[in-house]
């Protein structure tokens, strides 16, 4: 019994000293698509437009990573020309790409704040491709193995919360 009520004490005690957490991480799931046509990648968190990608012939590879419901906006910009898709955290990168006549497609997702947990997501450049050009990975054998067959390493590009 004084077991029992140690126990009892020792939670309400750390209750009262740590409080309680309501707060819910919700990630979503970013999927990542493939298109075999044209060697691009699309990462959306909407089912509806991984359902029409699908349907129009893309290669569903499941989910990308996993994203936060706030943060640091990731930007979506678009190339008609091409066919080719970018992500960016920089609002500036976007309009210097509306400049050169892409289409500004908005927020599409959100990367985690700098002081959170994160997990790195590496941006690549294939200077061969006319579309597709740009790839987005959380692992670092797949951007490794991209370097090694001559993508260029542009960095971290943005963060997800997790790739489970």
């Amino acid at each position: 019994m004084k077991r029992r009520s140690f126990v009892l004490m020792l939670v309400f005690g750390c209750l009262a000293i740590f409080g309680f957490s309501t707060e819910v991480s919700a990630d979503v799931p970013v999927y990542r698509l493939y298109n075999p046509n044209s060697g691009e990648h699309f990462y959306t968190i909407h089912m509806h437009e991984k359902v029409n990608c699908i349907r129009a012939g893309w290669r569903d590879e499941g989910i990308g990573w996993r994203a936060p419901e706030t943060g640091d906006r990731v930007f979506r910009a678009y190339n008609p020309n091409a066919g080719d898709h970018h992500y960016t955290r920089n609002n500036l990168e976007v309009a210097w790409l509306k400049s050169l006549g892409w289409w500004d497609e908005g927020e599409v997702f959100f990367s985690p704040e700098v002081t959170w947990p994160k997990v790195n997501l590496y941006r690549l450049y294939n200077p061969n491709a006319k579309a597709g050009a740009h790839h987005y990975t959380p692992h670092l054998s797949e951007r490794n193995h991209l370097i090694r067959v001559g993508w260029r390493d542009e960095g971290i590009g943005f963060y997800a919360s997790s790739i489970k």
